[in-house]
């Protein structure tokens, strides 16, 4: 089956050829879809998707006239994916549901580490020969309460791994796990109680309508002064202007993003020579408790071939008309 795969990079694209041995024809394109790429995707029956694509409705409708049956994403993710629209055009859309939590949850893991020891400033100064060990001071992770807001697959196997660090550790979610209660101590509370008496607050929901913004302003003034907030999940679930100011009166002492709100157009791509135009993200650059990845917290070797194998085993069922168990629906 003729497949269009966007937003291809050289880090994904090998992993997905060997998953494919041969057996889709596969238009790989580093350009993300958008409604000036979709025309691009003429002669397939299906596209995979990465999580920075536009499958809006207005795309949809194009791709819809393209003869697009199908959208395999290659993400857990669909908040970028119109799923009223595609039910709409008959356009089936499925994903990969579960890569590699443990990327995920070690990469927030690593912010926190990072942040609290201040390893980036710490390893600059070693490059210039500065061995001072002033401004480095860090905190035992030991005895600190962390709030855990989504206790999915990632924030489960988050708190399993701040468990090892001695942390207490707070979490809310709409589904309590009997599991992580018992083997961990895991304590359930409302996001107001979570904010008031966590240290440290990392994100791990999807964004939908409930989610957005669910760090605001009204939040952050629950906060312990001086909290420690990441974000490993989608760039919506954050209020990033209320943030900056979270930032500025210190009430947020530490900040770590692996996404960002506005990040479409951004991350996955090379900047270097371009004069920056998003302000905000300029913003948040000039505070040295700021550490910023560009949504790499997926981006490990396994988590690589089990989407790969994943996006090839949806194409593989929706070509012979049978369910692959990762479709979404809007119901």
């Amino acid at each position: 089956m003729k497949t269009t795969i966007y937003s291809t990079h050289k880090f994904d694209k090998p992993s997905i050829e060997n998953a494919n041995k041969g057996k889709h024809q596969l238009n790989f394109l580093e350009f993300r879809l958008t409604k000036e790429t979709a025309l691009l995707a003429e002669g397939s029956k299906a596209i995979a998707l990465f999580s920075n694509d536009d499958a809006s409705s207005e795309v949809l409708d194009i791709l819809h006239k393209l003869g697009i049956k199908f959208i395999a994403l290659r993400s857990a993710g669909f908040n970028h994916v119109d799923l009223e629209k595609a039910a709409e055009l008959n356009i089936k859309v499925a994903r990969v549901p579960a890569y590699s939590p443990y990327a995920i949850a070690e990469h927030t893991m690593a912010l926190i580490l990072a942040l609290n020891r201040r390893l980036i400033k710490a390893h600059n100064r070693v490059r210039e020969q500065n061995f001072s060990l002033n401004g480095l001071t860090g905190f035992d992770l030991n005895g600190k309460t962390v709030g855990v807001i989504g206790t999915g697959k990632i924030g489960s196997v988050l708190v399993k791994i701040l468990h090892g660090f001695g942390c207490n550790i707070l979490a809310q979610d709409i589904e309590e796990s009997k599991d992580l209660i018992d083997k961990y101590g895991l304590i359930y509370s409302d996001c107001a109680t979570l904010c008031k008496h966590a240290d440290i607050i990392s994100l791990h929901v999807p964004l939908k309508a409930s989610t957005k913004h669910l760090i605001n302003k009204e939040h952050i003034a629950l906060m312990k002064s001086g909290v420690m907030l990441i974000n490993t999940s989608r760039g919506g679930l954050v209020d990033t202007k209320a943030v900056i100011e979270g930032l500025k009166t210190k009430k947020i002492g530490y900040l770590g993003l692996d996404v960002y709100e506005e990040e479409e157009g951004l991350f996955f791509e090379d900047h270097s020579d371009d004069i920056l135009q998003d302000d905000v993200i300029a913003r948040l650059m000039t505070f040295n408790n700021v550490l910023i990845t560009s949504h790499q917290a997926f981006l490990t070797k396994t988590a690589l071939t089990n989407i790969a194998e994943t996006t090839i085993y949806n194409l593989d069922c929706f070509e012979k008309q049978k369910p692959s168990g990762n479709e979404i629906s809007i119901n």
